[in-house]
């Protein structure tokens, strides 16, 4: 069904109007001003979800999925308007991405052994109130999912958001927390301060009630996280390289590789960041790029240009990022029809357009002598994140080779980037890939702690 722009833009107005900070009201459903009265409220709820049934749980995430449903256009507006990262159509598929397969109650599992001395079970319980804190680049889509998740094991969650994001968080935060008592449950299943900074953060993190700390986004805050002295959960960066050899088929490859690169102006962490591709194939790839899908082929100079603006100073322009292809040019006085949808050129992998993950449209392309030299590439490029990265071959031996030599959470084989999260491929979505602590793609067992309970000499009938 078509977007009707103009009735979006008058609903995302009047929200934004009406959850201006400065006049956010204190007890709005999981809001605080204080992040010591936000834990307090989020450990008053999980006494209440950690005593409700799983069918309980259940009811409440049905009614969270309807509502991002319901909200979709609004959330993703609010995003870009917000942050100005991104775009709308995109952001709508990932909100109903998050409501139709984020996995529920579902997820968590029990293990059973029995025999001549019993019965014993591992099972999966809360930690309690966990700790999160969230990125700009997805800020609703990673709060929601994390929230079913995290409520599904019988958590509650305690958000300290990224500040250029805190009007979407905010809306997204109520969201739940009004599905929660639509379900008869508690409020406060999810909370957050009106005002996030690095303070609120640390009181967060230090906080005695909150035992788990989940954090997605950058090195720093990731490495924050690692260093609280709790146990944690670590969402971190990644450099996804793509690797085509000349078995693939090409014309497919550049079309998957576009679409993924291109999706959601390449703000998800699993999206191409670059291209390794086999000598002998690089002119064919770069021929269907510009011809098929869409790509500008950047000169010599305007890759300059585009490091002077994008890499300012010798750091990413945080105004660059998620920004669309037509825009990034505009920025270095280049004119693109709009159609224009990638910035593409080749490259050594040193190059700093290549060897920095940009998050925005701009994919380099680097040439290798063989297989083994486009592994050996693809792997320094990588930097060691063990995140994400894709191949294109038609050879098992090889895509088993770059497997095991780049070793990260999530490998798609010729597909496009967002094969990982549910969009044409098999398995549910997530927006926290804890790549650097080992979990991968998080759901609802991964906030959970294992719990064994033992029966001796009893309860075995067989």
């Amino acid at each position: 069904m078509p977007i009707n722009e103009n009735l979006v833009q008058e609903i995302v107005q009047e929200v934004m109007a009406k959850m201006q900070i400065a006049d956010a009201p204190t007890g709005k459903h999981g809001i605080f001003k204080d992040m010591n009265d936000a834990v307090a409220a989020a450990k008053k709820a999980q006494v209440v979800v950690r005593n409700m049934s799983m069918d309980q749980r259940e009811k409440i995430i049905t009614c969270i999925r309807a509502k991002i449903h319901e909200s979709s256009e609004v959330l993703a507006r609010m995003g870009v308007d917000e942050t100005g990262m991104g775009n709308v159509g995109d952001k709508i598929l990932k909100h109903h991405l998050v409501a139709d397969k984020t996995p529920g109650t579902e997820d968590i599992t029990t293990t059973a052994w029995s025999g001549d001395r019993g019965l014993t079970l591992i099972e999966m319980g809360p930690f309690g109130v966990i700790g999160a804190i969230t990125p700009c680049t997805n800020p609703s889509e990673t709060v929601l999912c994390n929230t079913i998740g995290m409520l599904a094991a019988g958590n509650t969650v305690v958000f300290n958001p990224h500040p250029a994001a805190i009007k979407t968080t905010i809306y997204a935060i109520n969201l739940v927390n009004e599905a929660s008592l639509e379900a008869g449950g508690p409020d406060n299943i999810a909370v957050t301060v009106e005002a996030p900074t690095m303070e609120t953060s640390a009181i967060m993190m230090k906080h005695k009630d909150i035992p788990l700390l989940v954090a997605t986004g950058g090195p720093g805050v990731v490495t924050a996280v690692l260093s609280s002295g709790k146990r944690g959960i670590g969402a971190g960066a990644g450099n996804p390289p793509a690797l085509v050899d000349e078995t693939a088929d090409i014309e497919k490859a550049a079309r998957d590789i576009i679409n993924g690169c291109t999706f959601d102006n390449n703000l998800p962490c699993i999206a191409e960041k670059e291209v390794v591709a086999v000598s002998s194939i690089v002119d064919e790839l770069m021929h269907y790029f510009i011809n098929d899908n869409d790509c500008y082929l950047a000169s010599e100079e305007e890759q300059k240009k585009l490091i002077d603006v994008v890499l300012a100073g010798g750091r990413l322009n945080r105004k660059c990022v998620g920004r669309d292809a037509k825009t990034l040019l505009s920025m270095i006085g280049v004119t693109v029809p709009s159609n224009i949808r990638c910035i593409v050129f080749e490259g050594p992998k040193e190059h700093p357009l290549i060897t920095t993950e940009l998050m925005m449209p701009i994919l380099g392309v680097v040439r290798a002598k063989d297989f083994d030299d486009a592994v050996e590439q693809a792997v320094w490029l990588e930097h060691g994140n063990r995140h994400s990265a894709h191949i294109h071959s038609k050879n098992v031996d090889r895509i088993t080779k770059y497997a095991k030599m780049i070793d990260t959470a999530i490998l798609v084989k010729n597909g496009p980037s967002y094969a990982a999260l549910g969009f044409g491929g098999e398995g549910y979505p997530t927006f926290t890939i804890a790549s650097r602590t080992g979990e991968g793609l998080t759901a609802a067992h991964t906030f959970t702690k294992s719990r064994r309970c033992v029966m001796s000499d009893a309860l075995c009938i067989r």
